[in-house]
């Protein structure tokens, strides 16, 4: 499955609104990325939404870094052709 640029920004989107709901929702405050697991293991007291804070959390990774490949492709795409332009 391959999707479009703009539509893992929308994903990304939804996933950080959804991620903010249950941070304010349970106040996590890590002071550092790898305190979040913990302070989530620690303040998430219902099975379910600790378990969905995981998957926004493996989501939000999975759609970052395709995002981040894609532009880096898409940068890349623009050098060839800039450098195509230079040569003809």
């Amino acid at each position: 499955m391959s999707i479009s640029f703009s539509d893992a920004q929308k994903k990304l989107e939804q996933i950080t609104t959804e991620m903010l709901e249950l941070i304010r929702k349970y106040g996590l405050d890590a002071e550092s990325p790898f305190d979040v697991i913990p302070v989530a293991r620690a303040k998430i007291d219902n099975q379910q939404d600790y378990i969905r804070f995981l998957e926004l959390s493996i989501e939000g990774r999975i759609y970052g870094e395709y995002a981040d490949a894609l532009q880096k492709k898409f940068d890349e795409e623009a050098r060839q052709a800039e450098a195509q332009k230079k040569m003809h």
